[in-house]
């Protein structure tokens, strides 16, 4: 295997179900979900790639700001979103580089959107 496959190995094309298999996303706000599509990102090791939809249920409010130590991008596939103050409605895109306070969020009609987070 390259260092490359170790890193995030190859994903045949596929469905991918938008109604099962979403989880609560750990120390996220009630009424947000994740659905992990590849990879896996060590916060503690600093190391990896993850690429997973983040699902936002209808009244969902992150009142939280975040910040982390890695990169993500993120692009909101459906529906709308509130960041900080701003109205998003899909399609949107944002690329955040580590240190980038965001939030907090709120999603009055739910949205999903398609989200990779990276270290360099």
């Amino acid at each position: 295997m390259t260092d490359i496959t170790r890193l995030k190995p190859p994903v045949l094309f596929g469905p991918v179900d938008l109604e099962e298999g979403w989880e609560a996303v750990p120390g996220g706000a009630e009424g947000v979900e994740q659905k992990m599509l590849s990879g896996a990102l060590d916060e503690r090791a600093k190391i990896g790639v993850r690429t997973r939809l983040i699902r936002f249920r209808p009244g969902t409010i992150a009142s939280n700001e975040f910040l982390h130590d890695y990169w993500e991008e993120v692009y909101l596939i459906d529906g709308h979103l509130n960041a900080a103050g701003e109205d998003f409605h899909a399609p949107a895109y944002a690329c955040r580089p580590p240190g980038t306070p965001h939030g907090p969020f709120a999603s009055p009609g739910g949205c999903i959107f398609f989200e990779i987070q990276y270290y360099v």
